[in-house]
């Protein structure tokens, strides 16, 4: 039997919460979705925060109806006797703010004009987004976690968690993503970017009224990414050079599938804002230097890497380790071996979630204060 879910939505006025993004916009009202999976216990210290990655959402697990085609995109981790198990922990996933699954974004309704924001929705970050996340948690009444853990850029928001709320959490398990968002990733978002906003209809944003969206773009943007989600030893395995009744080779109806299909959940203004979101992640912004931002992690650090990941290649996160455990941090790190590429962390669950629970059940490390040298 499935387990059943709710998604839950906190809505907040200004009176109840002033919220300003980093590039100065307050919002009149913010609303964040969000799905909880088990409960907390008396002293709610058995919290593990999911964070999910570009084209993620608040639904990590479980089903809404016992008949749904598909579970939460990391039902395989996350449930009762699973590898985060709900019967020992309380599991919280939230949409971020940027979103089109619930959490208000671009497409949301701008209080202030009656009509959605669109490209009026104001330029925001990946802090933005912890932030938010953050405002959830107080509103819960959720003062400590035992762990954040996210892949992609639910990896750059660990990180941002581990840097802005130091004390916050024990644990911090960053899956395929680095500190800073590499030149390589930035190019590829590029591509991403350009596709849309060269769509005939994307009309600087604001074609919610026009009834014409820009699907074009954002069907050729999910391609691209979906290419550099993957191997290239996936794909000589996948579908070679075989082609389907139409005279379509597979790989090609493969990338249109997924371009066509992700049309039907997903906006191209959200796409757009969380992509530059993406390519400004930088943790040591606020600190003046890498160093800083590092030395103020204080939770034991988890980085797994995925040895065929073209966009977050292992080197880049081994240097994250050595470099946090030269300033007195405690980082390990773990990798997979697959040919599923990135997407590994959302496929491979029997070979993370061993790694993942092993992590999360460990004391947290003692240390002493930190003295160090780079």
């Amino acid at each position: 039997m499935p387990v059943i879910v709710e998604k839950k939505y906190l809505h907040l006025s200004k009176d109840e919460v002033t919220f300003t993004t980093e590039s100065g916009y307050t919002f009149d009202e913010l609303t964040i979705a969000y799905e909880v999976y088990g409960e907390p216990d008396i002293y709610k210290n058995n919290v593990v925060l999911v964070l999910h990655a570009l084209s993620g959402d608040s639904h990590a697990a479980g089903k809404y109806r016992e008949d749904d085609k598909k579970a939460g995109w990391w039902d395989g981790l996350i449930g009762p006797g699973k590898y985060i198990d709900t019967n020992e922990y309380c599991v919280i996933c939230s949409n971020v703010l940027g979103g089109c699954q619930g959490t208000t974004g671009p497409s949301s309704i701008n209080p202030r004009t009656g009509k959605p924001y669109a490209a009026d929705f104001p330029k925001i970050n990946i802090r933005d987004m912890v932030r938010v996340q953050k405002i959830l948690l107080d509103k819960l009444g959720i003062s400590h976690l035992r762990a954040v853990i996210g892949g992609s850029m639910g990896g750059m928001q660990a990180l941002e968690w581990a840097v802005t709320y130091p004390t916050m959490m024990d644990k911090t398990i960053v899956i395929a993503a680095t500190p800073a968002l590499s030149p390589f990733n930035i190019a590829f978002n590029y591509l991403g970017l350009s596709a849309i906003l060269n769509d005939p209809n994307w009309n600087g944003g604001y074609y919610y009224e026009s009834g014409l969206k820009p699907d074009k773009g954002l069907s050729l943007a999910r391609m691209i990414g979906m290419i550099t989600y993957k191997s290239d030893e996936l794909f000589d395995v996948r579908f070679g050079r075989e082609k389907d009744p139409s005279g379509m080779f597979q790989c090609e109806r493969y990338m249109e599938h997924h371009g066509q299909s992700f049309l039907q959940r997903f906006d191209a203004n959200t796409y757009v804002y969380i992509l530059r979101a993406m390519n400004e992640h930088d943790i040591s912004k606020p600190y003046g230097s890498m160093k800083r931002a590092l030395q103020r992690i204080d939770s034991d650090v988890l980085v797994i890497g995925i040895d065929t990941d073209i966009i977050y290649p292992p080197k880049y996160l081994k240097e994250f380790v050595s470099n946090l455990n030269k300033v007195g941090g405690c980082a390990v790190y773990k990798e997979l071996s697959s040919i599923q590429g990135h997407d590994s962390f959302l496929v491979d669950i029997d070979l993370l979630g061993p790694i993942v629970k092993s992590f999360i059940q460990q004391e947290q490390t003692n240390r002493e204060a930190k003295i160090v040298e780079l």
